[in-house]
């Protein structure tokens, strides 16, 4: 009889034994990992910021001729020279119209212009990069349009378009 209660026993001991180890690496476990996660680091660092630039729009400038030409119910490119200062590229994020349309100063009887800015999609599609210290042309198509309620005194004039041009580094 004493046979048969050892290998009644010896079974149980073994599996006690087996619970017993898997619940202790499993405190020592959660302990471990407990403190790696808790760890605090220090430390510090510094980083320097410079001032940017103002980056200007120049509206179409002698010499650059656009390829279209304003007509009422029509559209036409604009062209803006876009100049940076800054020693590092920056690259053009959108351009919005920033006031009233006017014609010059030899067509004064044009007072109801009827023109538009049509700013485009931002971001801009292709990407404009102005690179450091220099400027670039960038044509907007399809940028001005005219309504068929322009007065006929506006026939010929040049037309100042105000825009703001927004820029990213």
């Amino acid at each position: 009889m004493k046979a048969n209660s050892w290998m009644k026993a010896g079974p149980l001991l073994a599996a006690k034994t087996a619970v017993t180890a898997a619940l202790l690496s499993l405190v020592l476990g959660v302990g471990t990992a407990y403190a790696y996660w808790s760890t605090i680091g220090i430390g510090s660092g510094s980083a320097a910021t410079g001032d940017m630039q103002t980056v200007t729009v120049d509206a179409f400038v002698a010499g650059d001729t656009p390829a279209t030409t304003l007509v009422p119910g029509g559209t036409a490119e604009v062209i803006v020279r876009a100049s940076n200062p800054n020693s590092f590229a920056v690259q053009l994020y959108s351009f919005a119209s920033n006031g009233a349309t006017t014609a010059d100063s030899s067509h004064p009887l044009c007072t109801t212009t009827g023109v538009t800015f049509n700013a485009p999609a931002s971001p801009l599609t292709p990407t404009v990069s102005i690179p450091a210290n220099s400027s670039v042309l960038i044509t907007l198509s399809g940028a001005a349009s005219m309504s068929t309620a322009s007065q006929s005194s506006c026939q010929g004039a040049v037309f100042h378009l105000p825009v703001t041009m927004a820029v990213r580094k």
